[in-house]
């Protein structure tokens, strides 16, 4: 489980009557072919590409690249989406200008303005759009992509994402993140009296809507990784349980049958089984594993009085990091999957909690309250080499992009008299600890899941 908010806290806190919980603080639908060659020979272009540049390198020297406008109306769009998502990474120095759609473009004026790459695309059509677009090596003068994208008209962003993807693979070497989604908490209403309801949003923010009506405490959604479908924690009927969303039918399903709350859920990396936290008669928590297609249930945590929460598991689903307070204050801890002897990571100073490990399997995020407030961090899976990346009054629920290159998080600021100036927002930023930046929501939001890359 996360460090909840104050009210959340107290909410949990009657059920588990520990304080110790919070360590005492408060592409489907996108026809893709490529598109004949413009003369010359192209760049060796696919899956097994070199990467132009490394991501280090753009970090220290973002890549400056033109894109123009796809054309008047929807292709001017297509391309002001692609140019803000490049442009939010920090990796890319996104330039104007203009570059022809159908001809080689003058590589000299491009040479001189800088830029090392280029991208021309057009975009036609009403009902059924066509978008093309190529991509240019300045420096070489030669073509390195090129594609045609034919969807409805209603999928325009997503055929933008999935360009601004393709663009940053061929450049940097990795997959990309701008076609995915973003699952959190929609929060209305005074601080200590907050409506919250389960939403979904493209990772930019647009296309935000509302999956609950707000009617009882919603928190912690969790993508998964094979299928449409959402783990959550619902307080309906004022009984708090992990459920699952169907995103396709709407429909919400009871996960297991405990006697006490569970909560903390987390897919497995096979999308076969959610392993979730659930309240004991000694006002501790265990780890459980359960089937999703058999509901069997195994236990993998049993100590009295213990609370293990907050689990997640590696990538290659052998190993679960998850908190734990077995050793006198909240810290985090890694065991096989199988249950068993379980090392502690954490040996800073404070308390540690939300536990998730990055999709690459090279480090885990965490969340440290200290006497300076809350710190989201990094740190190998074995704890060497722990580092801060961002700090503030409540920075909380870490949730990796699909490729690893990326954290979202809720940040909180503090309130005054009666709550005044509290704000809840989404934000973004690099695992380097740069290009911090916060995702334009309608209301305040908490708890982001990031989803897998869509196909």
């Amino acid at each position: 489980m996360s460090f909840f908010s104050d009210t959340e806290a107290g909410i949990l806190q009657r059920h588990l009557s520990r304080r110790s919980l919070l360590g005492g603080a408060a592409a489907s639908g996108v026809l893709v072919t490529p598109l004949a060659l413009l003369g010359g020979t192209a760049r060796a272009a696919g899956d097994s590409a070199p990467a132009e540049i490394t991501v280090a390198g753009a970090h220290q020297a973002p890549i400056p690249i033109v894109i123009p406008d796809f054309g008047p109306g929807l292709g001017n769009q297509i391309s002001g989406v692609i140019s803000a998502d490049l442009s939010s990474t920090g990796l890319f120095q996104v330039m104007g200008g203009t570059v022809p759609a159908s001809v080689q473009p003058d590589f000299s004026a491009l040479k001189g303005r800088g830029a090392r790459v280029a991208v021309a695309g057009s975009a036609a059509g009403s009902d059924s759009v066509r978008v093309e677009m190529r991509l240019w090596d300045v420096v070489a003068g030669q073509q390195m992509e090129g594609r045609a994208y034919t969807a409805s008209q209603s999928n325009w962003r997503r055929i933008a994402h999935i360009i601004a993807d393709a663009i940053y693979k061929r450049l940097l070497g990795e997959d990309g993140y701008f076609d995915t989604r973003i699952a959190y908490i929609s929060r209305t209403g005074p601080r200590r009296h907050q409506s919250t309801r389960l939403a979904i949003m493209d990772q930019d923010g647009a296309n935000a809507h509302m999956l609950t009506n707000g009617s009882w405490l919603t928190l912690e959604p969790r993508f998964s990784p094979i299928s449409e479908q959402l783990a959550f924690l619902s307080y309906a009927n004022n009984r708090p349980r992990v459920y699952v969303y169907d995103l396709n039918t709407g429909q919400q399903t009871i996960l297991g049958t405990f006697e006490g709350i569970s909560f903390a859920p987390r897919f497995s990396p096979d999308g076969r089984s959610i392993i979730l936290s659930a309240t004991t008669r000694d006002g501790g928590a265990d780890l459980y594993l359960i089937d999703l297609a058999t509901q069997h249930r195994r236990r993998l945590t049993s100590a009295p009085g213990v609370i293990d929460t907050s689990p997640c598991f590696s990538p290659d689903g052998q190993n679960i990091v998850f908190n734990s307070d077995r050793g006198g204050s909240p810290q985090l801890y890694v065991m096989s999957v199988n249950g068993g002897d379980a090392r502690r990571i954490s040996y800073g100073h404070g308390h540690y909690g939300s536990p998730v490990w990055s999709p690459r399997g090279d480090q885990i995020a965490f969340v440290r309250i200290g006497s300076g407030g809350f710190t989201l961090g990094v740190m190998g899976p074995d704890g060497v080499g722990e580092r801060s990346l961002t700090q503030g009054f409540t920075v909380e629920s870490p949730s990796f992009a699909p490729n690893g290159r990326a954290l979202a998080f809720c940040r909180q600021n503090a309130a005054g008299a009666g709550g005044a100036g509290f704000s809840s927002s989404i934000a973004v930023i690099d695992v380097a600890g740069f290009n911090e930046h916060i995702i334009p929501t309608t209301t305040g939001a908490s708890d982001p899941a990031w989803s897998p890359l869509r196909r």
